[in-house]
């Protein structure tokens, strides 16, 4: 692809193209209007777009199936070794730079594959708010899962799978509950076992993406796209939640276990900086989708509003079920009763008492 590329860039002008294709893509909308845009596309840049695209998506597969086992073995080397040398630093740095880079292409392809229809253009301040929002998560959640198997190596990989496999089988959940058919039109040229194949491929990176960070495209078998295009504030609510409970429950039980090699370092500051840092990537991710997204004026609803029904539904869950109060309140009020009726049975002897002492005497 990329010797293609190059003969591709060198030789666009010199020979005229025997065709054209037109593209029309759809403006932001001003003022509740949205003009239509059209566009003429040789089959030079036509090309150039689809090796870009395929380059975005090499870049995710080469992040999160590489670079990120990577950087968590040479953390965990660093660890037990207690020394961190010069060239393992600049490959832990770039192996970090790697995954980030790669989370933020993710984010720009699912935007650019949900709102497919709009001329999208990300401007600097959201490319800067992805970079730190992804630098924080990805760098909290390695430095987590080092420290957690560093002290509890035979705990290391049961968390590993069950992280792995519930994000693995959870889209095939979706579609077997959705009672749709087998997806054929991936590709003309497979068979259903060649389709399963891909799918069981797509679904294996989608899971290895949210071992380590949210994924912004979220797979979806029943779509002809197999993207859900829909925006999901209830679904990113409860991963992040999850997350950082997950999170404080590995750093609990580094702490209770943590051995001699942590001798030097103050684990309860380490602890409160892990945490934090995890909140500041939901910072930084709550003002990009506030914001800094591209395409925020087509929110049916904004971050703002959707967290704070994810947030009533959830408080509605966790209450107690209306007859569970009405009988405790219908308790309390016959306890008030009986306390009345015993009070006032008890003033009334009180009365009595001074005639029967009065008759006593006569």
């Amino acid at each position: 692809r990329c010797v293609e590329v190059f003969y591709i860039y060198f030789r666009a002008g010199r020979v005229e193209e025997p065709y054209v294709s037109i593209t029309k893509k759809k403006q932001m909308p001003k003022d509740g209007y949205s003009e239509e845009i059209e566009k003429e596309v040789g089959q030079a840049e036509g090309k150039l777009c689809t090796h870009r695209s395929a380059f975005s998506r090499a870049s995710v597969i080469q992040a999160f199936l590489g670079s990120a086992p990577q950087l968590t073995l040479q953390l965990y080397i660093c660890v037990l070794q207690q020394e961190i040398t010069a060239a393992r630093s600049i490959f832990m740095v770039l192996s970090l730079l790697s995954i980030v880079y790669g989370a933020l292409r993710c984010n720009i392809l699912a935007i650019k594959i949900k709102y497919d229809d709009y001329d999208v253009s990300v401007k600097p301040a959201a490319y800067l708010c992805i970079f730190m929002w992804r630098s924080f998560e990805i760098a909290t959640r390695v430095t987590v899962l080092v420290l957690f198997s560093s002290v509890l190596q035979i705990w290391t990989l049961p968390v590993v799978l069950v992280n792995f496999f519930g994000f693995f089988f959870y889209p095939w959940i979706l579609f077997w509950q959705s009672k749709s058919p087998f997806p054929e039109n991936i590709e003309k040229a497979l068979s259903r076992v060649g389709t399963t194949i891909v799918l069981c491929l797509l679904t294996f990176l989608y899971a290895g993406i949210n071992m380590f960070c949210w994924s912004a495209v979220q797979v979806k078998l029943n779509d002809p796209d197999l993207i859900n295009k829909s925006q999901n504030w209830y679904r990113l609510t409860v991963y992040y939640m999850l997350r950082f409970i997950e999170n404080a429950f590995l750093l609990l039980m580094w702490y209770i276990y943590k051995t001699d090699i942590y001798l030097y370092v103050c684990a309860p500051l380490l602890v409160l900086q892990l945490l934090i840092g995890y909140c500041m990537a939901v910072l930084f991710m709550l003002v990009f989708y506030q914001f800094c997204h591209p395409c925020k004026k087509l929110f049916s609803s904004s971050i703002s509003e959707g967290l704070l029904s994810c947030f009533k539904l959830l408080c509605f869950i966790c209450k107690p079920p209306k007859s569970t109060v009405l009988m405790d309140k219908a308790e309390v009020k016959s306890e008030n009763t009986d306390e009345a009726w015993s009070s006032s049975k008890t003033i009334d002897s009180q009365k009595a008492n001074p005639h029967q002492s009065v008759s006593s005497n006569a």
